[in-house]
């Protein structure tokens, strides 16, 4: 397994961002970076997303058009606004049971 400091991926977390990308560069799994992260413990970036998410939809209601919202959190529109749907999805009443169907009656 390559020798990586605990300051060297805290560093290349910053930097890289994912555990696949760390790994290309040292040339070791996915798996083997996550490893080492749970060994060190460090947070995986993607612990961060929950709140960015928050973020986004308080800035969307609040009036800001979700293209601003994509170039300041650099994410695509597409995943800004699926972001926004499913904060919204989460927050909708659950649905109703369907009412059921009176039995039909057998005939004689």
């Amino acid at each position: 397994m390559a020798r990586i400091s605990k300051a060297q991926l805290i560093k290349l977390q910053k930097k890289l961002k994912t555990d696949a990308k760390i790994g290309e560069q040292y040339g070791i799994s996915r798996q083997a970076v996550h490893q080492l992260r749970k060994k060190y413990g460090i947070e995986s970036v993607i612990a961060k997303n929950v709140e960015r998410n928050q973020n986004i939809v308080k800035a969307y209601n609040a009036g800001t058009s979700g293209t601003a919202l994509a170039k300041k959190f650099k994410l695509s529109i597409s995943q800004t606004y699926r972001i926004i749907n499913e904060t919204k999805k989460g927050k909708k009443k659950a649905k109703k049971a369907p009412k059921k169907k009176p039995a039909k009656k057998k005939k004689k």
